[in-house]
């Protein structure tokens, strides 16, 4: 898993030097998929659920939360806000990871939504120790969000990840400290903010995958696959 989460970092990286306006958000699904093609990896995106899910990464802007799907109609602009979440199979174990970044110069409420996401990030990762609790995790990423005074989501979750893409347990963006699954060494789960700035309601667009905002407001969505160790946490996806 550790070395799938350096390629899944790679693949992040290669992207996140696209991030400028004018590139099509298809173009940095296949700069994704030409370094995962170097590292003989696939992506546990593509294909999956119903209706299959078409690219190997997914590229959300502004108010889309996740899972938007890459089109080469779709291109990005000055000012966006663009979230990018890639999976990486290596000899059939699964790292997942995600980040949301400017193009160009962004607000300054963009600024602000993310940094509180990275850091909801940040506070969660701090709870992935042994003597802590999934519930723990779940309400330092909620207290953290809420008390800057933005939005966690309610629908979607944190998800252990190992032979699968999505196990358990369920790591939701809000929860009670205390409550949950007792963390253990080896345990090995992705942690991901999904922050909105307006409200935390959702709805998803006809195309059955992109989740937006209810009410148009901005989002921001950062994650990273860990595991519990003896000691501190461990960061799979990261180089």
């Amino acid at each position: 898993m550790r070395e799938a989460g350096r390629i899944n970092a790679k693949v992040l990286a290669t992207v996140n030097e696209l991030l400028k306006p004018g590139v099509s958000t298809a173009d940095l699904n296949a700069a994704a998929e030409e370094v995962l093609r170097k590292y003989g990896c696939v992506s546990p995106f593509k294909g999956y659920g119903h209706p299959p899910f078409p690219a190997s990464i997914t590229v959300s802007i502004n108010q889309e939360l996740v899972h938007g799907i890459p089109s080469k109609y779709r291109k990005l602009r000055e000012g966006d806000l663009v979230s990018i979440d890639c999976g990486t199979v290596l000899d059939g174990l699964v790292a997942d990871s995600a980040f949301t970044a400017g193009v160009g110069e962004i607000s300054s409420e963009a600024r602000n939504l993310l940094e509180v996401t990275q850091g909801a990030l940040n506070a969660g990762i701090e709870m992935m120790r042994i003597g802590y609790r999934t519930g723990d995790v779940s309400a330092a990423i909620q207290k953290y969000v809420e008390s800057r005074g933005f939005f966690v989501t309610r629908e979607y979750t944190g998800h252990g990840v190992g032979r699968q893409m999505h196990e358990g347990p369920q790591v939701p963006n809000y929860g009670k400290a205390g409550t949950g699954i007792p963390l253990k060494a080896g345990m090995t789960i992705a942690i991901e903010p999904m922050v909105l700035g307006g409200t935390a309601e959702t709805r998803v667009l006809p195309d059955q995958w992109t989740v937006v905002s209810a009410d148009g407001s901005l989002t921001a969505h950062f994650e990273h696959s860990i595991a519990v160790t003896e000691g501190d946490p461990l960061l799979l996806t990261v180089l």
